[in-house]
């Protein structure tokens, strides 16, 4: 098996190497593959199937935009716990395609039910049952508004079952997660493992997301997968709370997709006893590996933010709710004076200033205490004392900005992660059709 290189071409100019992604080691019960439908018209590979031969309970959260992709409604409409497989295209968002992007949804799924449904019954282990359409799930990212590809889907999901393997090496995960790339730069990939009694539960996630990037989801699309026997139910509140802290703390241009979702599919493959609830030991330190990966491919996503150069944190602390802390967080975070700045490396703390009166929270300007990193720049409703401009401008150069904020208003904090604005992601949002 070789990896499609047109996934890689990129106009920056460092190249990714395999050794710097994280390997994703096999997980009993999911079988994968990705391949070229030629959406792109250039061969890179944008069609994505994962299979769970036994099926795999599974949760998900989406989108808060009001208008969703038909890709959504499809899945809304199944009312499963458990599915059998995932499809996921590239290049098109099969969003305001009406009926059209329906019915094409029908005749993939209908075409995917019959061609795995066939390769079953042919295998020597096969399981004797149909795969119905409603044992399929579909995401969808790229272009709004264009008529869905059907029937170059169609022409290429005999290849895509075809090429179904359950001996994922890096290789493989590397291919499925170029596979589902838009304008972002690299893959984007995460796994964790823990351990419960004598068995080894494998977490492994991959992500894609680079622009259209704001809380309560973005353009973005991260599959997360577990050989763990956990209910659906179960996994639908651990995704929720894992989200909150991780895909929803994120920003890159405070625009929000139609198409957002991410989900977590459990192969059943280690049993863990049933019936275990959100305070079960073994549930609990579930969630902590759940949430690093959560966070892990978020930070990724802002990293590779559409013409980012730099990472930035902003951390507010001392406010008087959580809601409070949060509100003021993207005030800050999503504010393009304050990310051209960035960009620029000046320190123009007064941006931030800005940033905070604007959000509409309550705060006292003489209780604030600014600092970029380590440096405190205001305090005590004016310039610290300690202000040194040359030590804030060498600063500035860092890669990752720390933008640290202190209400001292009360205990609550939260923190969200955002990226700078450069001319590069104006040169990509002009092109993106092209």
């Amino acid at each position: 098996m070789t990896i499609n290189l047109k996934n890689f071409l990129s106009n920056k100019p460092k190249v990714s190497k395999m050794g710097e992604f994280q390997e994703i080691k096999p997980i009993d019960g999911l079988q994968v593959s990705s391949i070229s439908a030629d959406l792109y018209d250039n061969g890179r590979d944008d069609l994505t199937l994962f299979y769970f031969r036994e099926s795999a309970n599974y949760a998900t959260v989406t989108t808060t935009n009001s208008i969703t992709s038909e890709t959504l409604h499809w899945n809304l409409s199944s009312n499963k716990k458990s599915i059998k497989a995932l499809m996921i295209n590239t290049k098109n968002a099969n969003a305001f395609t009406g009926k059209q992007g329906i019915e094409g949804l029908d005749s993939v799924a209908k075409n995917l039910s019959r061609i795995l449904t066939l390769r079953e019954s042919k295998a020597k282990e096969g399981i004797d049952e149909t795969i119905k359409i409603k044992d399929i799930i579909f995401a969808s990212t790229g272009v709004i508004g264009e008529p869905f590809p059907t029937d170059k889907i169609n022409l290429n999901v005999q290849e895509l079952v075809d090429k179904l393997r359950d001996d994922t090496n890096k290789l493989v995960w590397l291919k499925s997660a170029s596979a589902i790339m838009t304008t972002d730069t690299k893959p984007k990939l995460a796994y964790e493992e823990i351990i419960i009694g004598n068995k080894i539960i494998k977490i492994g996630g991959i992500a894609k997301g680079s622009g259209m990037i704001a809380p309560n989801l973005a353009t973005m699309l991260s599959f997360i997968f577990t050989d763990a026997d956990i209910q659906s139910n179960v996994l639908q509140s651990l995704l929720k709370r894992a989200v909150a802290n991780s895909f929803n703390a994120i920003t890159v241009d405070n625009d929000q997709s139609t198409n957002d979702m991410v989900a977590i599919f459990a192969t059943k493959k280690i049993k863990i006893g049933q019936n275990r609830s959100l305070a079960d030991p073994i549930i609990q330190k579930f969630e902590i590996a759940l949430k690093k990966i959560c966070l892990n491919l978020a930070q990724q996503i802002v990293v590779d933010g559409e013409g980012a150069k730099k990472f930035v944190t902003v951390k507010i602390s001392g406010a008087k709710s959580i809601t409070s802390a949060k509100k003021i967080a993207f005030s800050v975070a999503n504010s393009p004076l304050i990310k051209t700045a960035i960009a620029g490396e000046d320190p123009n703390w007064g941006r931030i200033i800005m940033g905070v009166g604007k959000s509409g929270e309550k705060v006292d300007k003489d209780k604030i205490v600014i600092k970029f990193g380590e440096f405190i720049v205001a305090e005590n409703g004016k310039i610290s004392e300690s202000y040194d401009e040359e030590k804030l401008k060498e600063y500035m150069q860092w890669d990752s900005i720390l933008l640290d904020i202190n209400l001292n208003q009360g205990n609550d904090k939260f923190e969200c992660y955002t990226c700078d604005f450069t001319h590069d992601y104006i040169d990509i949002n002009t092109n993106y059709r092209n």
